[in-house]
């Protein structure tokens, strides 16, 4: 394998990066944000990974060709107040 030979990626709270579809596990995690497209919730899913609080994107069903579909960014129970709080004081201009 050369060193661009493609790796397959782990969707998962250690990755956080890809939806996890239907996954029961996180059925009782607070929905901070909802989204249309992969890369939007991508995005304010890292913002709140750099300040130390998990978050997952789930979907209940698979994206369509284009990364869109309906998204939540969910954080573990306890934890969606400090998420919202973090998200509504992003200056993002």
């Amino acid at each position: 394998m050369g060193i661009f030979s493609r790796q397959p990626r782990r969707a998962g709270p250690a990755s956080g990066d890809q939806p996890l579809v239907g996954d029961p596990r996180f059925d009782d995690w607070d929905v901070v944000r909802e989204f249309e497209d992969l890369a939007s919730a991508q995005a304010w899913r890292r913002h709140l990974g750099d300040v130390g609080i998990e978050a997952v994107i789930t979907s209940d069903h698979e994206l369509d060709r284009f990364g869109r579909g309906d998204l939540y960014l969910q954080v573990p129970p306890g934890r969606w107040s400090e998420a919202e709080e973090f998200l509504a004081n992003l200056d993002l201009d």
